[in-house]
């Protein structure tokens, strides 16, 4: 069965790089012709074979000049801006990806594309590794580190791509082996478990073959200190158990057993395999130092860097975006979408969710179950909102008074209900929300010639995000008191880890007593610590919760100043406090998966259909 036909075209392409016979065209330099083991032949030249592929990683975090990237319920873009997929998102217009101007993923042929267009350059990946994997043969010159590094990342590679589609189309046929130009493309749609089980098993053989650290091998050396993203044993272990937790959450169950509503729940076999690889990559990172979780002072360097050498990320991501001119690509218009037009004139605008934010409970490590009610065991009040917060809150938002700029630059946030930066006509701009993106923005706002010493580089996946993802399959599959993988730390001291660098009361007894009530903190731990990172959607979807409320609910905050403001304070009386909804999805089970990019390409084959509802 035929996928597409611009995938045979893909196909095709790549089959003629190293391993055709060369075309003779007219006044053809003598001695063009290449070798076809030529590529192969060496490590050296092997390498830079696979280097493409690395080139092909996908951009998420900007979309021709501007931000398209987070899709839960978290944001809030300006309503009169159209050229957004988020907001075909919200409408249930997931058709958008394929003609919004502005979007991840994008599709082939919306002006240059490339970086973002997941679909396209997966296949092409995919192919490139299953040509190169068929070539191993021919690397003769090489020791057996550099044979198992190049075929190490061939694996991680394959699984990788093959993965990045199946978070947002579902199972797809899991292609492990070089077509013949000629060869038939006549094949099914495998379950999303299938597909999970078959990436398993390739981040499991690259882990096998890859180190902990490129830097430590001979081959490494001759690009010394630059070697960080290159795939290695720890990644392969993490997204092993990523796929496998993935494939054991509620909708990849539901979804591989024909949408049966008996299965609508976690498959505990693949969370307890999920558990165990990631157990097993936790301990390779603790014993090795590999990695770490960077410091609270440096929480906002996870996304975002200024006037700094350094890349965003620091010694917690694993595994990162498209790197290409990542120092300019943020600048300018991307750090604009997050101010109001009366701090920043230019930009599309994006607020933050007051729903959103109530996830951030109190540093006492209490949630806050309604924003407009006082607590007297966790300590929230509505009337000082911003107090006694989790130390996270003040990292990734603006509130009500602080000042946005240094050197004299930027204003003071006037978020309150009819003030200066609250909404109004279209032509003002104004947050709709009451706060303000501090994640993806710092609150040093500047203007002038200084816009364009910004970098932002996202993550895929962050130290964080594992210890979270080890936490939740190790509950599900073991116990929210047990460990797994020959790691030393149970599912509860996994969240805590991440509860200490945000210097947070680790998780109240009353939510260990369940696997359901621990659960609850860990998908609120998510929402907290990867916020603004793209992982809401995928999280929401895996869970099987995008389509119930309170998940389907944006809204804003309205509110007056109390007497005796200071600016910049946290403790500032807020009086009137009260949530308004902005919009709500409508959603159904058919927007648990986007529909696949080409439509009449779907119905050429019996077997490759388009997902449901589409």
């Amino acid at each position: 069965m035929k996928i597409s036909k611009y995938i045979i075209m893909l196909a095709l392409a790549a089959a003629s790089v190293g391993v055709t016979s060369c075309t003779d065209y007219l006044d053809k330099a003598p001695n063009s012709d290449i070798d076809e083991a030529v590529p192969f032949q060496n490590f050296r030249n092997f390498q830079g074979f696979i280097e493409e592929i690395y080139s092909r990683i996908p951009v998420m975090s900007n979309n021709e000049y501007h931000t398209c990237f987070n899709y839960g319920e978290e944001e809030y873009w300006e309503p009169q801006e159209l050229r957004l997929f988020a907001r075909n998102v919200d409408n249930g217009d997931f058709w958008g990806f394929t003609t919004c101007y502005y979007t991840y993923p994008s599709n082939a042929g919306i002006n240059d594309r490339r970086k973002s267009n997941i679909w396209a350059n997966a296949w092409y990946c995919i192919r490139k590794a299953n040509i190169s994997l068929s070539q191993l043969d021919k690397l003769v010159d090489a020791t057996q580190e550099e044979r198992n590094l190049i075929e190490g990342q061939l694996y991680f590679f394959r699984a990788w791509f093959h993965f990045l589609m199946m978070e947002w189309w579902g199972g797809l046929p899991y292609i492990d082996y070089a077509i013949a130009p000629n060869g038939s493309m006549a094949m099914q749609r495998e379950t999303w478990q299938a597909c999970a089980e078959k990436c398993a098993a390739d981040f499991q053989k690259a882990a096998d073959l890859l180190p902990v650290d490129w830097d430590t091998t001979a081959a490494g050396k001759t690009t010394l200190g630059n070697n960080n993203m290159r795939a290695n044993k720890i990644m392969a272990l993490a997204y092993k158990g990523k796929v496998l937790l993935w494939g054991g959450s509620p909708l990849m169950n539901w979804d591989s057993h024909e949408r049966n509503n008996a299965y609508a729940v976690y498959d505990e076999d693949f969370c307890r395999r999920a558990a165990d690889a990631l157990g097993q990559a936790l301990k390779l990172t603790e014993e090795t130092g590999r990695y770490s979780l960077l410091p609270l002072d440096q929480f906002n360097d996870l996304t975002v860097v200024f006037n700094s050498k350094a890349l965003p990320g620091g010694t917690e991501t694993i595994f990162q975006e498209n790197m290409q001119d990542y120092g300019g690509r943020w600048s300018w218009n991307m750090n604009t979408d997050f101010r109001p037009q009366t701090h920043v004139a230019a930009g599309i605008k994006c607020w933050p969710t007051a729903n959103y934010s109530n996830y951030f409970g109190m540093a006492n490590g209490y949630p806050i179950t309604d924003s407009s009610v006082k607590d007297k065991e966790s300590g929230y009040d509505p009337e000082y909102p911003w107090s006694n917060r989790d130390p996270r809150f003040y990292k990734t938002y603006v509130i009500d008074g602080e000042f946005c700029g240094t050197g004299g630059q930027g204003k003071e946030a006037a978020l309150y209900t009819g003030g200066d930066d609250r909404e109004g006509a279209d032509s003002k701009k104004g947050c709709y929300t009451g706060l303000m993106n501090a994640k993806l923005c710092l609150k040093a706002v500047h203007n002038g010639n200084v816009r364009d010493q910004w970098a932002c580089v996202l993550s895929f996946m962050r130290l964080a995000d594992v210890y979270l993802l080890y936490s939740e399959a190790t509950a599900v599959g073991y116990g929210v008191k047990q460990n797994a993988g020959g790691y030393g730390k149970t599912a509860e001291d996994a969240i805590n880890v991440v509860r200490d660098r945000a210097q947070v009361a680790h998780v109240l007894p009353r939510f260990t007593d369940t696997k359901e009530n621990f659960l609850s903190e860990v998908r609120r731990e998510r929402a907290v610590e990867l916020a603004f990172e793209g992982m809401r959607f995928h999280d929401l979807r895996r869970w099987m919760l995008l389509t119930q409320r309170p998940y389907t609910l944006k809204t804003g905050f309205q509110f007056d100043r109390g007497p005796g403001f200071t600016q910049g304070s946290t403790e500032n009386q807020v009086l009137n406090l009260r949530e308004e909804v902005l919009h709500e999805r409508s959603y159904t089970n058919r927007h648990y998966w986007l529909p696949l990019p080409n439509k009449d390409d779907t119905y050429l084959f019996e077997g490759f259909e388009q997902n449901p509802g589409w």
